[in-house]
Formats: C-alpha cells, sequence, structure tokens
C-alpha cells in the first residue's frame, strides 16, 4: 500500500470549539432540558473529559437523554439548525484547506472523535471527509436510542482500538503505511499521536503543548 494516512480530531482541533459541548448549549436554547440542572452536570463531565477521567458510557446516558424522549424528525430538524447556526459559521478557511491537502495528496483520512455520531456525522460531512470514526449511539430494533456506547468508544485508548477495527475492515493494517498523521489538540489522543510518524499538536492546550515541545512534535495553530 502505497497511501499515507491521516487521523484528525474534531473539537478544538477542526474547529475551536467543542461540539458535544456546543450542543448541550444548543438544546438549552431550544427549551428541550431544565437549564441549571442540565448545564450543572454537562459542565461538570466537561471538564471530566479535559481532565482525561470521563466514565463516557455515564456520560453519554445523561447526553442522550433529551433525544431518547423525541421523534427523529424533530431531532434531525434541529440538528440541521444546530448545524447552520453554530457550526456552519465556524468552519474556518485554514482547517478546511488543511484537509482538502490530505485528501488530494490521496491520503486515508478519517475523522476521529469522541464526540458520538448523531452530533459528528454532519459536520464531518462538512469538511468532505467519508470515514468517521466517533461514539456509536445505541439504538434498538426500532431505530430508538438506547442511551448506550455500541462497541469500543472511541476515546483515549478506545480511539486506537476503533482505528484498527475500521482499518482492518478494508483489508489494511497500522503497519501498510509509509507515514501516518495525527492531528489533535488534547493529552486524551496521546495513544493515537504516539503511533504517528508525523503527530501534530493542533491548537494544543498547554499540557499538549508542553508535550509537544519536549519531543519535538509540530505544533499548529489554525485559529490565530
Amino acid at each position: 500500500m502505497t497511501r499515507n494516512l491521516c487521523l484528525f480530531d474534531l473539537d478544538d482541533t477542526l474547529i475551536p470549539f467543542d461540539s458535544d459541548h456546543a450542543w448541550g448549549e444548543f438544546i438549552i436554547r431550544l427549551g428541550w432540558v431544565e437549564e441549571a440542572e442540565f448545564r450543572r452536570r454537562a459542565d461538570e463531565y466537561f471538564e471530566q473529559y479535559k481532565s482525561g477521567v470521563l466514565d463516557i458510557h455515564q456520560y453519554i446516558a445523561f447526553a442522550t437523554e433529551p433525544l431518547r424522549v423525541r421523534a427523529d424528525t424533530e431531532t434531525d430538524a434541529a440538528h440541521a439548525r444546530f448545524m447552520r447556526e453554530v457550526i456552519a459559521p465556524q468552519l474556518h478557511a485554514d482547517a478546511h484547506a488543511l484537509v482538502r491537502k490530505h485528501l488530494d495528496q490521496g491520503d486515508l483520512v478519517a475523522l476521529v472523535t469522541a464526540t458520538n455520531d448523531f452530533v459528528t456525522a454532519p459536520i464531518a460531512k462538512a469538511f468532505g471527509i467519508a470515514d468517521l470514526i466517533a461514539v456509536r449511539l445505541e439504538r434498538d430494533a426500532g431505530g430508538t436510542i438506547t442511551g448506550r456506547i455500541a462497541g469500543v468508544p472511541s476515546y483515549r485508548e478506545g480511539k486506537v482500538t476503533r482505528v484498527g477495527q475500521w482499518l482492518a475492515d478494508q483489508g489494511a493494517a497500522w503497519r501498510d503505511f509509509e507515514r501516518i498523521s495525527v492531528y489533535s489538540d488534547s493529552p486524551n489522543d496521546l495513544p493515537l499521536l504516539e503511533l504517528a510518524t508525523d503527530p501534530v499538536a493542533t491548537n494544543p492546550s498547554p499540557l499538549l503543548e508542553a508535550i509537544a515541545r519536549e519531543r519535538g512534535w509540530r505544533i499548529l495553530n489554525l485559529f490565530k
């Protein structure tokens, strides 16, 4: 195989905020949840995520509750509005250009995120990325979200597992690629970054920036 592999994180990497947290703020605006208690819990989980101690199964049960009590037509319409009002204005030209560069080079490109597939699938599409590796929301036989995660969550070491599964589905493996680029802002992605031949600390948190400088990794700021 002669293609190179390129893996992008999403939140604070290709967009300048956390899409999951932004979705929570958006449904507060819609009146889907009781504002004070939902924001308190959402902010608590967000801090746990940034600290690398999040129980993602517990978080998904909380975050999907507003989706589980509404019809798909209502949630899909809300997400389309979310894309127009929140996401689209923050799709920066430099981020688009970076993705396009790797696609034009013929790299195998995937978006690899710890945010769930309901929130992120339209965002991946907006970037022109066909392959999304996200937290998969389990659905029952009728297609209703259950509040559980299907398979391995793409979080921390789980990103490595899920990428390996995705490659295997295509008859490939990590060793098949001469160069592997990984772009991320977060130390949560160290397991993935450490597998890269070209790790790029992208809009890095202070901790990841310190690690990148110590290890001589490239540092890229897309939004400054």
